[in-house]
Parts: structure tokens; sequence; C-alpha cells
């Protein structure tokens, strides 16, 4: 299966760089993917949550109207 990426550039301060330097063992931009692709996904699950949530919401407020006017009459 091929998989098309996109590019993209990073700026650091240059005093990180230095220090990226000195760790050439480090695949920087495969750190780099790896963070973006988790704080992606786990945006993407937040955001379903909330309206899951949202959903949730609109239900209750149905329920306590629901029981408020049973209450009324």
């Amino acid at each position: 299966m091929y998989l098309h990426m996109t590019s993209i550039t990073l700026s650091v301060p240059e005093e990180v760089h230095k220090l990226m330097k000195k760790f050439p063992e480090v695949n920087w931009s495969g750190l780099i993917r790896l963070c973006i692709t988790e704080k992606a996904k786990k945006l993407a699950i937040k955001q379903e949550l909330l309206k899951q949530l949202e959903k949730e919401k609109e239900f209750n407020n149905w329920a306590v109207n629901l029981i408020r006017e049973g209450k009324k009459k």
C-alpha cells in the first residue's frame, strides 16, 4: 500500500538546532511526525466525545423539560 505524505517545514531556534545536532542518532523528523500524528488523533477523539456529550446534553434537556411539564400537570 502506497502512503502519500505531505512535507512541512519547521523552524526552531538556533540553540535548539545546535542541541539537535549533538544527537544525530535521533530521527528528528520521525519523532515530530509521531508527535503530530498522536496529537491529531487525540484531538479527533476529543472532538468526537464533545459531539457525543452535546447529543447527551440535548437529551438531558429534553428529559428535564418533560419532567417539569409533568409536574405542572
